[in-house]
Formats: C-alpha cells, sequence, structure tokens
C-alpha cells in the first residue's frame, strides 16, 4: 500500500498593505509572502472509500470544517474517483496563528492526493483549486517569496532570498482575518494602483530585490490589532531592543517575527524572550516537500 508523506511549511508575510474593501466582500492587499521551515506533516495513505481524517491536536475536528478533509473532497469532487483516503495530520504550527497553517495543510492535501491518484495535474490547476479554499492557500502550493495583489490570489514569484534567520514569538492569543480587516482602526493605503501595484509596493519590492530586507518588513494590520492587543507592540519592542534588525506581526496575527542578522543573533535574541514561546526559524524556497 502506497503510503506518501509531505511536509507543509508555514509563511510569514515579509510586508502586508491593506488597500481598498472589493465588491464581492473581499479586501485588496499587497503583500510579500514567504516560506519558513516550519512545518506540519502530512501522510496520506489508500482507503477502501472515503474520506477518514485523524491529527494529532485533538482540538482540531475530522470533519468538513477542516481545510484538509475539504480540499480531500475538493479533489474527489472535481475527479468523480471513488478511491478513498486516509490522512493524518501532524501539527507543529500554532493554529489561527497568521503562519498559514491551515492553507499549507491544504495545498499539501492537494499536491499529496495529485500524486497519490495520478492525476497529472500542473500547478496552475492546483492554484487554482487552492483558491476555492483560501486566499493563502495558492501562496502554499507555490512557495518561496511570493509577491501578491487582489485578495493574494494574483502571484508573481520572486528571486529566492538568501537565507533569513528569525525569531518567532507566538503569544496564547485568537485574532481572526475577519475581525483584522474590519477592524474601526485599520488603516487602509489609499494610493491609486498604477499597471496593478502602488507606489508603496513598487517601492517595497525594489527594496527586498537589491537585499534590503529589513528596510521593507513592515504589516498595516498592526494599526488595528495592536489596539486589542498592546502586548504585541510590546512583543516588537523586546525583539527589537534584543537586537532584532526589524519586527512585524505576520498575517493577522498573533505572531510576530523578529529578522535577524544570523542564526546565532536569532537563537540568543529567543532565549531573551521569556514570557512566550518562542521558534527559530530560517526562510525557504518551497511551501510543500514531499519526504
Amino acid at each position: 500500500m502506497s503510503v506518501l508523506s509531505y511536509r507543509s511549511y508555514g509563511k510569514i508575510n515579509l510586508y502586508l498593505d491593506v488597500l481598498s474593501r472589493r465588491s464581492d466582500g473581499f479586501t485588496d492587499i499587497e503583500t510579500v509572502l514567504q516560506s519558513i521551515n516550519l512545518y506540519d506533516r502530512l501522510v496520506v495513505a489508500p482507503h477502501s472509500s472515503g474520506i477518514q481524517l485523524t491529527c494529532s491536536d485533538d482540538t482540531l475536528g475530522g470533519g468538513a470544517d477542516n481545510l484538509v478533509y475539504r480540499a480531500a473532497a475538493l479533489v474527489k469532487a472535481q475527479t468523480g474517483l471513488p478511491d478513498g483516503v486516509k490522512i493524518h495530520l501532524e501539527k507543529n504550527l500554532p493554529i489561527a496563528a497568521g503562519l498559514a497553517g491551515g492553507s499549507g495543510n491544504a495545498a499539501a492535501t492537494l499536491i499529496a492526493l495529485n500524486d497519490l491518484w495520478s492525476l497529472g495535474w500542473d500547478v496552475h490547476k492546483l492554484c487554482e483549486l487552492a483558491l476555492e479554499l483560501g486566499s493563502d492557500v495558492p501562496f502554499c502550493v507555490l512557495g518561496g517569496t511570493v509577491a501578491a495583489t487582489g485578495r493574494g490570489e494574483v502571484m508573481t514569484p520572486l528571486p529566492p532570498l538568501p537565507t533569513h534567520w528569525l525569531v518567532l514569538v507566538h503569544p496564547p492569543l485568537a485574532v481572526t482575518a475577519g475581525h483584522a480587516y474590519g477592524h474601526p482602526q485599520l488603516t487602509r493605503n489609499v494610493m491609486a494602483p498604477v499597471n496593478g501595484k502602488t507606489p508603496a509596493f513598487n517601492a517595497a519590492l525594489s527594496g527586498l530585490a537589491a537585499g534590503q530586507v529589513a528596510d521593507v518588513i513592515f504589516n498595516r494590520m498592526e494599526s488595528g490589532v495592536l489596539c486589542d492587543h498592546p502586548e504585541l507592540g510590546v512583543i516588537k519592542a523586546q525583539l527589537m531592543a534584543s537586537g532584532c534588525l526589524a519586527s512585524a506581526m505576520s498575517g493577522s496575527g498573533p505572531t510576530v517575527f523578529g529578522l535577524c542578522a544570523d542564526e546565532a543573533s536569532a537563537r540568543h535574541i529567543a532565549s531573551q524572550i521569556r514570557d512566550y514561546r518562542t521558534t527559530v526559524v530560517h526562510t525557504m524556497d518551497q511551501g510543500v516537500l514531499r519526504e
């Protein structure tokens, strides 16, 4: 029996700007997404029928509210295959943390079933299906360093960054993306896009291309989220005082990351943060890896 194993890597937003709300209820954004080497593991195997999902984290259900289950159901609906699949998800990424853990799991499921059932879908087809599951899922199919606009689905892969080391700080808070996007204190970039990008985003991409990663790091979501959770601002200040080159919240939070000069600096800085769980990671050039 074929048993396949995959790593689904998390992400951070090196840059995240919020533009106007769209007529479809989504919000236009401009962002640079970056894969990191913190990962969940997904193991898939043939099953007699249906979708059987188990997870190492008991707080995650195995039914249709789980993105992994929804991704598997989407593949079955697309193909009409009678084959069943047994999936086990080993969670390492914190849940609802702004690191696209669930989105990465969904992306890994699409890729895994494409392999398991020899469907032959290309990346374009996988990303098309991924968008039905969530705005971050197409990025997680691609991985690496990607500039994204629209609701996050208009993606431009960027040259891989040299390896950068980061400290992630994981406060035990719950922040939903919906609340962050609708926060009354959220400011928005009102610049008019030129050829699909605002001048601010073009400047950020130019800075990234020039290797000025610390100068690019920015998250407009903080304007609202930090009003409700000022401790995230304290974490940012701690990271900077401890020697980080730059710091920001990832996505809608609550994870806060700090960019470090090298691995030794990252491990030293992480040791200075005593009130919260920390993880030392580095950048990756892929989002899903078959083991």
